[in-house]
């Protein structure tokens, strides 16, 4: 049997932290995962989709994420049912998330600033990004320099111009 969901969506909402009588952290959080396909008039539609997520990730959550951003669910499917307060059968089918994945900074999106970082998170990370490239950069000719430099103490074996070689059965590796 196999029962795995994986989605990238939206929140919808701030998750909606609580605590089990026994203390353990709980998040309610729906999300908006946008179909693959179009409706007759062009228009792309969404689905809403309810998730929980227990525990550490619960708090994570609640404490760095909310409505606007862009999350990535692993978990798997679960229904359950509870009595209404009108006495009927009220039936929930929901994603209990494993794990919860951060797709987007703390700042970065919200419903109004979508795509731009209002935090100086994101100049800051590429800023060390670009330093970190340029070290890389550097450091990687230099090794090319110190590389073309020792190979030049080393003997052509093949500057006699096509001249024969000398090897003998012991040199060779088979």
């Amino acid at each position: 049997m196999l029962n795995r969901v994986v989605l990238v969506g939206r929140l919808t909402r701030d998750p909606d932290l609580r605590y089990t009588p026994t203390g353990v952290a709980v998040a309610n959080f729906n999300i908006a995962v946008n179909r693959p396909f179009s409706n007759q008039e062009g228009n792309r539609e969404a689905d809403f989709i309810n998730c929980v997520v227990w525990r550490r990730p619960a708090e994570n959550l609640a404490n760095y994420m909310k409505k606007g951003n862009l999350i990535g669910v692993d978990g798997r499917v679960q229904t359950r049912s509870y009595e209404g307060q009108d006495g009927k059968t009220v039936y929930v089918t929901e994603i209990v998330a494993d794990s919860v994945q951060f797709l987007e900074s703390k700042g970065s999106a919200s419903s109004g600033d979508r795509g731009q970082n209002t935090s100086g998170y994101g100049q800051n990370q590429n800023q060390y990004q670009n330093q970190n490239q340029n070290q890389n950069q550097n450091q990687n000719q230099n090794q090319y320099q110190q590389n073309q430099n020792q190979n030049n103490n080393f003997e052509d074996p093949f500057k006699n111009n096509g001249a024969p070689i000398d090897i003998s059965d012991d040199d060779l590796p088979f």
